[in-house]
């Protein structure tokens, strides 16, 4: 069994993307790995090539700036790193610059992935998620969050990034998946509120197609309000390993009350139906869910 992860990354430093942690949280569960760098503005480059691993193969990229519509140029890049796929893989983990999986699920992740090997019928295997928000207390527990994604597919030119690379379908259809015992850790909201806010307007240009609206955004306080949430809760598990030192270096600090609920009626309701049940209702997906081991 061969596997191949990849990732798109551009103006990481800028940015403060975790995406050294990102790519040596799944190095030891893939054969191969492809970067595929953007044309960034700092020193990215050179940040991955210090990971020194002979498993890192490094492609560039030139990111199309009038593409500005939701974020579809971040698929597109994906898209162009699936091509560099080698033919003789067999599964392909896809993982963000802001993901990365804890140690304790490498196990199950590849025992998945080698139980579904010759069932054709299992296009995908679909991670839980958690989204850290603010600092690494906390992490978002409404259905503003999603909570679940395929982050491993199967070796198929057909299966394609979608919309803004949240997940993966074939053209417009929603692939067959595993749903596997396994968490994807999501860092993208975790950084000052300087930070927060100096990345923000960096990637605007990707999702915002009115140049007057990303101006105005870009000459905005340079400073994010964390209290702006609908709901979200203590974090009291183990982070993993490689973001140890990411977590020692914080140097802000940002309190926020648990107990605060800001959402709408039904919201609220369907916010109730899945803690008590486990169930979300209603919510946007990639996939169709068939097995569930």
């Amino acid at each position: 069994m061969k596997i191949t992860g990849i990732t798109i990354i551009k103006n990481a430093i800028v940015n403060d993307y975790p995406i050294v942690e990102a790519i040596t949280s799944i190095l030891p569960m893939v054969d191969e790995m492809i970067v595929s760098i953007g044309d960034s503005e700092d020193e990215t480059e050179e940040l991955i090539k210090k990971i020194d691993s002979p498993k890192i193969r490094i492609i560039y990229s030139t990111w199309d700036k009038s593409i500005r519509k939701g974020g579809s140029v971040l698929a597109i890049e994906t898209n162009k790193a699936l091509e560099h796929v080698s033919k003789d893989t067999d599964w392909v983990f896809y993982i963000q610059g802001d993901e990365v999986i804890h140690e304790k699920y490498h196990t199950n992740i590849l025992e998945a992935a080698s139980i579904h090997l010759h069932n054709p019928k299992i296009e995908g295997l679909l991670f839980n998620y958690l989204h850290f928000y603010g600092t690494y207390d906390y992490v978002g527990d409404s259905r503003k969050w999603y909570n679940v994604e395929t982050r491993i597919i199967r070796n198929n030119r057909n299966i394609l990034s979608y919309r803004d690379a949240q997940g993966f379908r074939k053209g417009k259809q929603k692939i067959a998946v595993a749903k596997i015992d396994a968490y994807v850790y999501h860092y993208g909201w975790v950084k000052s509120p300087s930070q927060m806010k100096i990345k923000q307007k960096k990637v605007a240009e990707f999702w915002n197609e009115n140049d007057a609206e990303l101006e105005a955004y870009r000459n905005s306080d340079d400073f994010f309000d964390f209290n702006e949430f609908d709901s979200i809760k203590l974090f009291n598990g183990t982070h993993p390993n490689v973001m140890k030192k990411r977590i020692e270096q914080k140097n802000w600090e940002v309190t926020l009350d648990v107990k605060k609920k800001k959402m709408k009626l039904t919201y609220r309701l369907l916010y109730w139906i899945e803690k008590q049940t486990g169930k979300r209702l209603f919510t946007f997906s990639n996939h169709k869910i068939i097995s569930k081991k």
